[in-house]
Parts: structure tokens; C-alpha cells; sequence
């Protein structure tokens, strides 16, 4: 059955009271969104703070249960790897050519001024 015309039923659905909204309404939705405080960290910051208590936990597991040997041990054997690591000469190469294509890409591109850029997104005026 289909029905062209809704008009009873808007008739009906508009004759229904109301019932008003909070007073404080407008308030309460601004509070909550445009006026809302900043976060008092930012999101990567949150994150470092959280690693660095994790790691500190760790370490104050790690020493209380006796294990302050065993860190040592793991320190060296990590300091050794880094001391390998950075002593080959490809790893040193791939390193260098990054830093030379990194300065070389901005010295060729320059830096633009933050007014030049904004004028280049907003639009010249009368363009």
C-alpha cells in the first residue's frame, strides 16, 4: 500500500507537546566542546611518560628481585652490539648518503616563510 500523501501523519507527529529543553543546555554543550580545557599533556607526550614508567617499574622489579648483575651484563652485551653496529662501514655509508640527500633536498628547496605560505593557501586577494 503506498500512500502519496503524509500529511495526517505530519499533522499528527506536529500536534504532539513538546517538552523544553534544559535551561542550561546551550551552557552544558559548550562547556563540553568549544570551551572545553585543553588536555593537560599532549598526546605523545602521554605516551613518553608511560614508557618512561614502564622502564622505571622494570628497573625497580629488576634491582628488588636481585637482578642487578644480570642488568649489567645486558647493558654491556647491548653496548657491544651498538659499538658493532655502527662500526660497518655500509651501515655508515647508508647513514651518510641519507644526510647528504636530506641537505641537499633542502638546500636546493629552501624554506619558505610561513606569510608566503599562507598567502600561497588562502589565496591571493583579487585572484
Amino acid at each position: 500500500m503506498m500512500y502519496d500523501s503524509d500529511d495526517a501523519l505530519d499533522r499528527a507527529l506536529f500536534a504532539l507537546p513538546m517538552e523544553e529543553p534544559p535551561s542550561d543546555l546551550r551552557a552544558s554543550i559548550l562547556a563540553s566542546t568549544a570551551y572545553r580545557p585543553a588536555p593537560p599533556f599532549s598526546v605523545w607526550e602521554a605516551a613518553a611518560l608511560g614508557a618512561i614508567a614502564a622502564v622505571t617499574l622494570w628497573l625497580v622489579v629488576l634491582i628488588a628481585l636481585g637482578g642487578g648483575g644480570l642488568f649489567l651484563h645486558t647493558l654491556a652485551i647491548i653496548g657491544s652490539a651498538l659499538a658493532q653496529a655502527l662500526s660497518n662501514v655500509r651501515l655508515l655509508a647508508w647513514l651518510a648518503a641519507g644526510a647528504m640527500t636530506a641537505y641537499w633536498l633542502m638546500f636546493f628547496t629552501g624554506t619558505q616563510p610561513l606569510a608566503a605560505a599562507k598567502r600561497r593557501v588562502e589565496g591571493e586577494p583579487g585572484t
